[in-house]
């Protein structure tokens, strides 16, 4: 089997363990800072804080012995807008509560049958297309080339180095840092020691983001014909997949659409056989409206911020670039935004 026919593969079944995982376990950062926040369910963040720490800890030590070189990923960029990702994330976290759920999180529960994420999956993919390449590119490229800097130190690992560490020290040390801080933090909490099924995903779902850069990275390495090196990220592929279902004689299978077509079927295979596939959808035209709008934000603000909560609050996040901690902080405040305050994303009257 070639490489690039290899990643295709690799990209399907990773997509195909994230839709069963995602399905069974609810893994979603909208829904674990709603319930960290509103609700007081503080189960969901812990299962996302371990699967950083899982994901940095796998991708650092992959990129450590030489197996993948994270330089070539986008993340890990010496120039880049710190507004316009900041910006990014933002309308993306803002987004992420109007829909009810981030792209990752919309095909997870259109495997299960629900119609809303339907609707979001498709707008999403349309407005990031037009961000990418559409009628709006053209003003999100001006911003960024107005607003980017270039900095010699664009992740942590390299800033610990300017400071007299050497390479290997200063991975080491800024991976341990933070991953030891986001496993005392989950682990901390007494019900999610309680909930082996949360553990189980958060684990999971870190491995798989540094599965999908051992495949891309390491078993998809060609002289000849390269692929990107990149991992578990939703707003470009879905964009993508929807391009490649309309006009797949002029386009190319890649690990991304390979990915979202995985999530769609491992969610519904499980929803399936485990009795949870049932049809949903809107309650009212406003609530279209609502979940749509917030689907053209995240389509909009995930291509300004390099990706989502998956894209980058993981796979950004275990490059520890800083362009993608800037992008998350973002993605964190809008959501928060739309979860409380004078900005909160009121609940639907009930008809």
């Amino acid at each position: 089997m070639e490489p690039t026919q290899l990643v295709i593969l690799a990209g399907l079944v990773i997509g195909l363990v994230y839709g069963a995982v995602g399905l069974l376990s609810g893994f979603c950062l909208m829904s674990s800072m709603r319930g960290f926040l509103a609700e007081g369910d503080g189960r969901l963040v812990r299962s996302y804080a371990l699967a950083i720490a899982v994901a940095i800890a796998a991708s650092q030590f992959l990129a450590g012995n030489g197996m993948v070189d994270l330089g070539k990923s986008i993340y890990l960029q010496q120039t880049f807008s710190v507004p316009v990702l900041f910006f990014g994330g933002l309308l993306f976290g803002y987004g992420m509560v109007l829909s009810n759920g981030c792209g990752s999180r919309a095909l997870v529960l259109l495997g299960r049958g629900n119609l809303r994420s339907f609707v979001v999956v498709i707008v999403l993919a349309i407005a990031a297309q037009m961000a990418l390449k559409g009628l709006i590119a053209p003003a999100r490229i001006a911003l960024v080339q107005a607003s980017q800097t270039t900095i010699g130190a664009n992740s942590l690992p390299t800033l610990l180095a300017t400071l007299g560490f050497g390479e290997a020290v200063s991975r080491a040390l800024a991976a341990a840092v933070i991953v030891v801080a986001l496993v005392l933090f989950a682990f901390a909490h007494p019900a999610f020691r309680r909930s082996p099924g949360q553990i189980t995903a958060g684990v999971v779902i870190g491995l798989l983001i540094a599965g999908g850069w051992y495949v891309t990275g390491y078993l998809g390495a060609d002289d000849f014909n390269p692929v990107p090196v990149t991992s578990l990220t939703f707003i470009a592929p879905i964009a993508d997949a929807l391009q490649y279902a309309m006009l797949s004689t002029g386009l190319t299978l890649n690990f991304g659409i390979a990915t979202v077509a995985g999530v769609f079927a491992g969610s519904l295979i499980t929803a399936l056989a485990t009795g949870r596939f049932h049809l949903e959808g809107y309650s009212s035209p406003r609530h279209m409206l609502r979940s749509a709008g917030g689907a053209a934000l995240m389509g909009i603000g995930g291509v300004m911020a390099f990706g989502c909560s998956i894209g980058q609050g993981l796979t950004g996040i275990s490059t520890l670039a800083l362009g993608s901690f800037i992008a998350v902080a973002g993605i964190l405040l809008g959501a928060t935004a739309g979860l409380r305050g004078s900005l909160r994303v009121q609940p639907l009257a009930v008809a």
